[in-house]
């Protein structure tokens, strides 16, 4: 994943979020070309980054 990551982009449907390259949702280059990758927050929500894993309870 790239390193400044956008957390909020305007538009996050039109580009492919698969790889590094970002291109259009219609022009992707990694030669995936099945579907476009949604970034996170199309799944989860604006509220995606403060989502976390609930830690199992320890057993005693």
């Amino acid at each position: 994943m790239a390193k400044k990551f956008p957390t909020h982009p305007k538009h996050p449907e039109r580009i492919c979020w698969g790889c590094d390259k970002y291109c259009a949702a219609t022009d992707m280059a990694c030669g995936n070309g099945s579907e476009r990758t949604a970034h996170p927050i199309e799944w989860f929500g604006d509220d995606w980054l403060d989502w976390q894993r609930e830690a199992p309870d320890a057993a005693s």
